[in-house]
């Protein structure tokens, strides 16, 4: 098996996998990755690759606003930033602008953080009361 399809094999399985908070948390690893691709290539002036790299970035913030529970009070001000960054994500293509890239990075980096914070505070209380995940 080639290194391509052994790579290939393990994202399927870990995808398959995760729960629905890690797959949270891999859209917005991938979200980060497209989006410094793209900071890249408008810095090599690839604006072909670019374009492809912002679409990535733009279908997984439009995957996160899918997921979002309109029941949850905090959903509403999700969408509203998530609009805000699809919004920054289309100038920023239009206009070849790193700076509209780098404030949607620094918004997704701090997503991820946070939610990354989250999923460990729930693991420590599930393991607290001697729930293994």
């Amino acid at each position: 098996m080639s290194r391509n399809k052994q790579q290939q094999a393990y994202q399927n399985t870990a995808v398959n996998t995760a729960s629905g908070s890690e797959l949270t948390l891999m859209l917005y690893n991938g979200c980060i990755k497209f989006i410094k691709q793209a900071i890249k290539d408008i810095e090599v002036n690839d604006f072909e690759a670019k374009n492809t790299n912002i679409q990535k970035a733009q279908n997984i913030i439009r995957e996160l606003i899918i997921t979002l529970n309109p029941q949850v009070a905090i959903s509403e001000q999700f969408m509203t930033l998530y609009e805000y960054m699809l919004h920054r994500l289309r100038e920023a293509n239009m206009h070849n602008d790193n700076k509209a890239l780098e404030e949607v990075l620094d918004f997704t980096v701090e997503f991820r953080d946070t939610w990354k914070q989250v999923i460990l505070e729930t693991r420590k209380k599930q393991y607290a009361k001697g729930v293994h995940v």
